[in-house]
């Protein structure tokens, strides 16, 4: 990653999957950034994220339940503490689920669930943040990870105009809606931070084989993770407001 002016990025759900292999990536990048923050729910569980913490002197973890509103409070306060006046770079949401239903599986519950992890978390944490990553905007121009990001992980599964034909054939209603959402939230950000120099965009990882994509996956983790960062290293303001996968491909909503 080439991203020698990010000074800090906070990635959430790191205690696997792409989560862990962005801040793996980050952390042996001789150009990455000089803070990475890696935030899970419980943190001390999560062996490979303790070791990377212990091996790379730029890796802080910190913990963050992304469905608890006091947990965000005390995480932004923790992360306060660590960028100093220098502020946040990059906020890279993360964190997701899925659980794949259809219309004959589907529960209230279910929606709620991704809703709420997937769509109201990355807003609530966005929100938590912003005093930093507006610090950090404040101390440079132009836009990109090297003033200030907020980067949300999406998916083509919340592509509305994608979702027809043989793109209808994954069913999931819970998730591709929750994603949707997420996409329409990352919209609003983009509409209200642009004037303050930050950045805001959708990104699409592709499907990778983790505990969530499953074993069938067209892309390694690895593969993903090297795609998304080249893509973010890139990211200027004619990327604002945008929806792009990890190829740097623009997609349609």
């Amino acid at each position: 990653m080439c991203a020698a002016r990010c000074n800090s990025v906070l990635v959430t759900g790191c205690s696997r999957g792409i989560g862990l292999q962005l801040v793996r990536e980050l952390a042996k990048s001789s150009s990455g950034p000089a803070t990475i923050i890696a935030t899970a729910r419980q943190p001390a569980d999560c062996t490979a994220l303790q070791e990377l913490s212990q091996t790379c002197p730029g890796v802080q973890i910190v913990t963050l339940d992304v469905e608890d509103l006091e947990s965000i409070n005390v995480a932004q306060e923790k992360v306060r503490s660590i960028v100093g006046e220098k502020g946040l770079n990059c906020l890279i949401n993360n964190a997701g689920v899925e659980h794949s239903m259809d219309i004959h599986t589907i529960t209230p519950e279910a929606m709620m669930k991704h809703f709420q992890v997937n769509a109201v978390s990355p807003l609530f944490i966005t929100k938590a943040f912003l005093p930093l990553l507006q610090t950090a905007a404040a101390q440079s121009s132009g836009m990109g990870i090297h003033r200030a990001a907020v980067i949300n992980i999406s998916s083509i599964l919340g592509s509305i105009t994608c979702n027809w034909g043989e793109g209808a054939n994954f069913k999931s209603y819970a998730y591709r809606t929750s994603k949707a959402a997420l996409n329409m939230v990352t919209r609003n950000l983009a509409a209200d931070l642009g004037s303050d120099g930050i950045l805001c965009m959708a990104l699409h990882p592709g499907w990778v084989r983790t505990d969530m994509g499953g074993p069938h996956a067209d892309l390694s983790v690895e593969e993903s993770v090297s795609g998304l960062l080249n893509v973010l290293s890139q990211l200027s303001d004619k990327d604002h407001g945008g929806f792009k996968d990890y190829r740097g491909n623009n997609l349609p909503w």
